[in-house]
């Protein structure tokens, strides 16, 4: 009599690969674009014209305010990112909003500050 034999069964071991994944640092936040704006007022010759606002903490000597042409018309360009400011001027020490720019709302002083918002 013949003793079937069972089929020998094979025993594949996997080798386990271990795949490193790089992950990407995180990208840096876009930073704004920044804008070229620039503030006109006119004024009498000569006077010390500065420009105070939301975007240099109402420094009332922060940004000054060149006359170039000796007619009265002083401005200043700075650059701002997208968004919306209040501002004065300040002309020999005397807060002025400006007379230009119908945008304002009542501060906490019972004045006007102007209002502009850069795209």
């Amino acid at each position: 009599m013949k003793i079937k034999s069972k089929p020998a069964v094979k025993t594949v071991t996997a080798k386990k690969t271990r795949t490193t994944v790089k992950k990407a640092a995180p990208k840096a936040a876009a930073k704004p674009v920044e804008k070229s704006v620039t503030f006109t007022v006119r004024a009498e010759s000569g006077k010390a014209v500065y420009l105070a606002g939301t975007f240099n903490n109402w420094d009332p000597a922060g940004k000054k305010m060149l006359e170039k042409k000796g007619d009265g018309v002083y401005s200043v360009a700075i650059k701002l990112v997208p968004g919306t400011y209040q501002y004065k001027f300040v002309i020999d020490g005397t807060w002025c909003a400006d007379p230009e720019n119908r945008d304002f709302v009542q501060n906490d002083h019972g004045t006007l500050n102007s209002v502009i918002t850069v795209k």
